[in-house]
């Protein structure tokens, strides 16, 4: 891993090295220009709080200076990661029946059987379509020469879309005259999963599939979303309690009182395990799994899918995109160290301040460590963690996360972003133009995560 260090001053999203504005910003900040900018935050959050836009029980904080991304560029990154949407659906599908990519020796059994999202129920039974991950949530950051690369893919649930355009409508609602024009995401989101959901109809179910959204009602922090979906869709919005087994087939009774068969289910719920950690099936699954894998219903996104979240599994997706379809791939992943051997172990507590070392099951942020941000005693901690748990984690460089200007007390200031486009899967990869970027508003934090006092920003594509 030592030739894999990613170096140099992070990338300004707004000007070049020479300081000279990138395309669209010098419009945009001339629109801005004497702009009361902390009067446009409170507008922007007023606008979201009258809308009701929350993220749990906390209010989703966006931040009023949109991401710009020139149209050639994202054109180019869409057709990477469509690419790559193609290539995890293949290694899905390949890991609970044919595993050729173990025969290739590209990927070990092991890796895949002890990754935490594998599930072993499903090996010769999951379903070869609809694609296992029709909708995906890609977690980008830039390197310094303002490449993507891609942190994380999320193949479980994926959130974020419905607060892509909850920001979006809000800084239509109060920026000012003259900015530029971004491409439209509503209602391209929408029709993108619209069409996305009716694809996994099973074919007996005709031409006007029976579709819900699966939620755990409105304790779960994404509830706006699933409510706001399963609005704007025009299907029910159920819950466990709501459904019940049919013969092989599932019903559920609806807001109304009635009872009808399901042709689909839009699984929404924070549990996507088949069975939790004493080996029961989970609630969930016992009411899922059986329909689904007798192919009474279409289940968007399938359970197992987590074995390709892996971090360790990430770190291989390059070469998925080689095996299954034979090109090269177009969008890189961050470099991804596994800790197993006693010499990576003892080359990353060597370098463990150019590190970050991640727990290898984990989400949210949760364990993770950049070694140039912590003092030496954590240093110490996570290096006796790592010598001797190293099979629990991965090593990744310290990519320095592009900055863009962010209302800061009135004024703008460079911080850190990242990037969560959203891809779906019907017919074939479409993703909606853009996606939710996630801003750091602590100067020098890296962690883009609303644990961690941050916020969302709106991305405009720009033709």
């Amino acid at each position: 891993m030592g030739s894999e260090r990613v170096t140099g001053q992070p990338f300004d999203e707004d000007r070049d090295e020479a300081g000279t504005p990138r395309y669209g910003y010098d419009r945009m900040l001339d629109a801005l220009r004497g702009a009361d900018l902390d009067g446009l935050t409170r507008a922007v959050q007023r606008h979201l709080a009258d809308h009701r836009v929350r993220f749990g029980t906390e209010p989703f904080v966006v931040d009023p200076i949109p991401r710009l991304i020139a149209g050639d560029e994202w054109n180019e990154l869409e057709r990477g990661l469509a690419q790559r949407s193609r290539a995890l659906n293949h290694f899905l599908a390949d890991v609970y029946s044919h595993r050729a990519i173990v025969q290739a020796g590209i990927v070990s059994d092991a890796v895949i059987d002890g990754a935490e999202g594998y599930e072993p129920d499903l090996a010769g039974r999951a379903p070869a379509s609809p694609p296992a991950a029709a909708i995906i949530g890609f977690d980008l950051v830039r390197d310094p020469s303002g490449a993507f690369l891609v942190l994380e893919d999320n193949l479980r649930t994926p959130s974020g879309y419905a607060y892509l355009l909850a920001a979006r409508e809000a800084l239509e609602a109060t920026l000012p005259s003259g900015m530029p024009v971004p491409r439209s995401i509503d209602p391209t989101i929408y029709d993108l999963l619209g069409a996305t959901l009716r694809a996994a109809a099973p074919a007996a179910s005709g031409n006007d599939p029976v579709i819900v959204l699966l939620t755990d009602g409105a304790g779960n922090v994404a509830y706006y979303e699933h409510s706001r979906a399963a609005a704007r869709l025009g299907i029910p919005l159920v819950t466990l309690d709501d459904l019940a087994a049919d013969g092989d087939g599932l019903n559920a009774r609806l807001p109304d009182g009635s009872v009808t068969s399901v042709d689909v289910v839009y699984r929404r719920t924070d549990e996507d395990r088949v069975r939790d950690e004493r080996q029961r099936l989970t609630r969930v699954a016992q009411m899922l799994v059986e329909p689904w894998l007798n192919g009474k219903i279409g289940l968007i996104n399938a359970f197992g899918n987590g074995v390709a979240d892996d971090k360790l599994v990430h770190s291989h997706v390059e070469d998925f995109v080689r095996f299954y379809l034979g090109e090269e791939p177009l969008v890189r992943s961050v470099p991804t160290l596994a800790l197993e051997s006693g010499q990576a172990r003892r080359e990353a507590v060597g370098r463990l301040k150019e590190l970050v070392i991640k727990p290898r099951h984990g989400h949210g942020g949760t364990g993770v460590t950049i070694g140039s941000h912590v003092d030496d005693a954590e240093l110490e901690r996570v290096a006796d963690e790592v010598s001797e748990h190293g099979e629990r984690y991965v090593a990744q460089p310290i990519v320095p996360l592009s900055r863009h200007p962010t209302v800061i007390e009135g004024r703008l200031e460079p911080r850190h972003v990242d990037l969560r486009p959203f891809a779906f899967f019907a017919d074939e990869v479409a993703l909606a133009p853009g996606g939710l970027s996630r801003v750091a508003f602590d100067a020098g934090e890296m962690v883009v995560n609303s644990s961690r006092n941050g916020g969302g920003k709106d991305t405009w594509v720009l033709d």
